[in-house]
């Protein structure tokens, strides 16, 4: 609220009392009514209205005095005291970026591109609109340390805005800037700002900041969502790329450590084998060496026991006079051919060796036939 102006109500009280002067003028006695009319306006003019959400503050020849409430108040006229009516209660907002339909008269937002497009921490262009909500948290500080016409106050407050979203977004990456670091965006804002103001010592209380829009700006938005689709697919193919690595990874990893082991089992095996048969020899000479001939011996029917064990064979030994060797039939027959039958006579079956039992002699066949 600005100082009323003494010579405006000067001026008013003069044309006012000039309806009850006479028209030929003034005289002595139209004069003295003049000047207490003059006076008593003068007094009138010191009081003054405080709404609720607002605060008095009464200064006494520029020095503050005292804070009045709501109300009706009285002040000593100007240009002893001056009262002043901030609004302490009321939350302000300023819109940076765009102007609403009342601020521009028309029917749709109107984007500000000067204010609008900042730098990211990519080196990227963003179209980014925000709105400050503030309010006075101290009158004096307010009055005294800020202009007191209140569109300079907004001005401060909105050069403060920028500047702080300019910063805090110039260490951003655009991608961030426009999804999952909004939240973070506005309460770094809020901080910078708050601490910038109280460094100006500007009685101000910024109470909320909301980002309304975060875009790439429209000429380059074709562009910039084409390149986002590629980085997309490209994400895409380095997790399908990933998940295909973790899956045959471990495979291979596992068939080498299956190859080694089935290596390291060969080796344990091989190793116990030649051990063994070393230590066998090793017996073996040694027993060699107590009783040669004994030894080739057996080692020869051993040997003739494995060559000989698969072998189908009938061995007579023809030093063994007058032995009669017992023929296994039925295996014979299962690898001779049927004897072919006699004319008028059927084909014999072969007997089994339970019912007849031929003998085939080697030489003599004992001394008593």
């Amino acid at each position: 609220m600005r100082p009323p102006d003494f010579e405006e109500l000067l001026r008013r009280a003069m044309e006012s009392l000039k309806h009850y002067l006479p028209i030929g003028g003034m005289g002595r006695g139209g004069w003295t009514v003049a000047g207490i009319a003059v006076v008593i306006l003068w007094l009138l003019s010191g009081f003054y209205i405080v709404s609720p959400s607002e605060q008095g503050v009464v200064l006494r020849f520029g020095k503050f005095v005292m804070h009045t409430q709501s109300g009706v108040n009285y002040h000593l006229p100007w240009p002893i005291e001056t009262a002043y009516t901030p609004e302490v209660k009321r939350q302000k907002q300023i819109n940076i970026g765009y102007k609403t339909a009342s601020d521009s008269n028309q029917s749709q937002p109107e984007d500000v591109p000067d204010e609008s497009h900042m730098l990211t921490g990519d080196e990227n262009i963003v179209d980014l609109n925000f709105t400050v909500f503030w309010q006075i948290k101290d009158a004096n500080a307010y009055l005294f340390n800020v202009d007191l016409n209140i569109d300079r106050a907004d001005d401060t407050v909105k050069a403060v805005a920028e500047s702080a979203m300019r910063e805090v977004v110039g260490q951003e990456r655009m991608e961030l800037i426009m999804t999952s670091d909004r939240e973070l965006i506005q309460l770094k804002v809020k901080k910078l700002m708050q601490q910038t103001l109280d460094s100006y010592k500007a009685g101000i209380w910024i109470t909320d900041v909301k980002m309304q829009k975060a875009d790439p700006p429209i000429e380059v938005r074709e562009a910039y969502l084409d390149v986002q689709k590629a980085l997309a697919d490209q994400d895409r193919k380095r997790n399908e790329a990933e998940a295909y690595a973790n899956r045959i990874i471990p495979q291979a990893r596992g068939q080498a450590a299956q190859i080694v082991q089935d290596a390291e089992a060969y080796r344990q095996k091989a190793i116990a084998e030649a051990t063994g048969e070393a230590k066998r020899f090793l017996s073996v000479y040694q027993e060699y060496k107590k009783a040669p001939e004994v030894t080739r011996r057996r080692m020869y029917l051993e040997t003739m026991t494995q060559a000989l064990t698969p072998l189908n064979k009938i061995v007579v030994d023809d030093a063994a006079k007058g032995v009669v060797p017992y023929i296994q039939l039925p295996a014979l027959q299962k690898t001779l051919p049927a004897a072919p039958a006699t004319r008028g006579q059927p084909p014999q079956p072969a007997q089994s060796g339970g019912d007849q039992q031929p003998t085939v002699s080697s030489g003599d066949q004992g001394g008593g036939q």
